[in-house]
């Protein structure tokens, strides 16, 4: 599975793409030049329970840190991710 990120510099989303199909995507707009909101999560049917938003977050969480950003979520997925997972806290907002 590959993940491509896509940014305009106002919103931007992260997807997963599986033999060209898109598998999911998490996207976010940003919030200031050092802050992003994660407005959103959705994996297509076929792959639910596969992983495939945790990936997106993951290297969305990764992007955040290399770029010393701040992460809001207000994805329900996404935050639930964030309370389980106390590894990727260190980018919350």
């Amino acid at each position: 599975m590959k993940i491509i990120q896509q940014d305009d510099g106002r919103k931007g989303s992260f997807k997963a793409m599986s033999e060209g199909a898109v598998a999911g995507e998490m996207t976010y707009v940003w919030a200031g030049d050092a802050k992003l909101i994660i407005d959103h999560t959705e994996v297509d049917p076929h792959f639910s329970g596969k992983g495939v938003g945790r990936q997106l977050l993951m290297q969305l969480v990764a992007f955040a840190r290399a770029g010393h950003i701040k992460v809001l979520p207000l994805c329900p997925f996404a935050k639930s991710v964030f309370e389980k997972v106390k590894e990727i806290r260190d980018v919350l907002s």
